[in-house]
């Protein structure tokens, strides 16, 4: 006889405290929490065990390896059906092995555009301003004249935009209000489509060539891992500025740290790491024209607040029955359809 009780569980933290006010209005939703500081696992097993939902991390190290959604805890967890990430990244999930398994992946993209995006644009504007190496100078006592920091204006510059979901379209918007030009390589959308988000369409080889900054806004994939590298560093112009606040590995950090030695590049802004957060002696943090940020671009108090209510809304909806806006792994729903209804006895809608 299917249930009426509803289980969720998350590990130690969320992205606000909104979720679990959103999901206390709904009393047929049972909501666990697990400690791993405890790394009580007698006590975590049961709770995994009984869960149709979990509400995970997306900063992959800030979540313990044994939590992370891979085949072997996928194994644990039978009567999982959902997955939602805190944030939009996914990283922390695997996402073929939820296809699979008949688990439906959704991730909160979105709710920080606005954050993500207006850190990509101080980053630029920093980097052509000059401003963290005049600071850096100012502090160290090391000026010796302030026309060494000359900057230069945006206006007419390009951007390159990788990856033009809902952060790089808010990007996109921002830098034509700098009168700036906007290039965007995206595999996923046509041309109308990107024109329509306020960019023209051109590969990552043209991107790379014409970019005077070249920003980082896609997800880190299997497609994505490594794609930008020596090679990709080699073919932008020696003047332009490489900006990442998607995920780390979606660049090389050898690479980068080879091309800003070899003066191939101008400057880096650098959100996320293949680490995080990355050690003091980092390569990369030891180049006055790196502007380094330990994966906040994200973090805002409105984007926060933002996270936390899209989850719990967007939970509640596939819970409901409803088949949810932000599905990762679409594919996967023939298959979660008929378990969710062996769990509950309704069948979900497809629209």
């Amino acid at each position: 006889m299917p249930g009426n009780v509803k289980r969720v569980f998350y590990v130690r933290y969320l992205a606000h405290p909104c979720y679990l006010d959103i999901i206390a209005q709904r009393g047929e939703i049972r909501i666990d929490k697990i400690e791993h500081d405890a790394a009580d696992e007698t006590a975590a097993q049961p709770i995994m065990a009984a869960a149709h939902a979990y509400q995970i991390g997306s900063a992959r190290d800030e979540l313990p390896a044994q939590f992370h959604l891979r085949p072997g805890l996928l194994a644990r967890m039978p009567s999982l059906l959902i997955v939602s990430t805190n944030g939009a990244g996914f990283d922390t999930v695997d996402v073929e092995a939820c296809t699979q398994a008949g688990v439906l992946v959704v991730n909160q993209s979105g709710g920080n555009a606005e954050a993500v995006a207006t850190h990509v644009l101080a980053m630029l504007l920093c980097l052509a301003k000059q401003v963290t190496r005049a600071d850096h100078a100012l502090r160290r006592g090391s000026l010796r004249h302030r026309s060494d920091f000359m900057g230069n204006d945006v206006k007419g510059c390009t951007i390159g935009i990788i990856g033009l979901g809902n952060v790089g379209t808010r990007l996109a918007a921002l830098c034509r209000g700098l009168s700036m030009q906007v290039l965007a390589c995206d595999p996923y959308l046509d041309a109308a489509t990107i024109a329509a988000r306020g960019a023209a369409k051109v590969t990552l080889e043209e991107l790379l060539q014409r970019a005077d900054f070249v920003s980082v806004n896609c997800p880190l994939t299997a497609e994505t891992r490594g794609m930008i590298a020596a090679r990709e560093f080699a073919l932008m112009a020696p003047h332009a500025y490489f900006i990442n606040t998607a995920r780390g590995f979606i660049h090389d950090e050898r690479a980068l740290a080879a091309a800003l030695l070899a003066g191939r590049i101008a400057g880096a802004g650098i959100d996320v790491w293949d680490k995080e957060p990355p050690a003091a002696a980092h390569p990369l943090l030891q180049f006055d024209n790196v502007i380094a940020t330990p994966h906040t671009a994200g973090l805002t108090a409105e984007a926060r607040e933002s996270m936390g209510r899209i989850a719990a809304e967007q939970l509640i909806m596939a819970l409901d029955g409803k088949r949810p806006p932000r599905i990762v792994n679409p594919q996967a729903w023939p298959a979660y359809a008929r378990r969710f209804e062996q769990a509950f006895g309704i069948r979900p809608q497809e629209s």
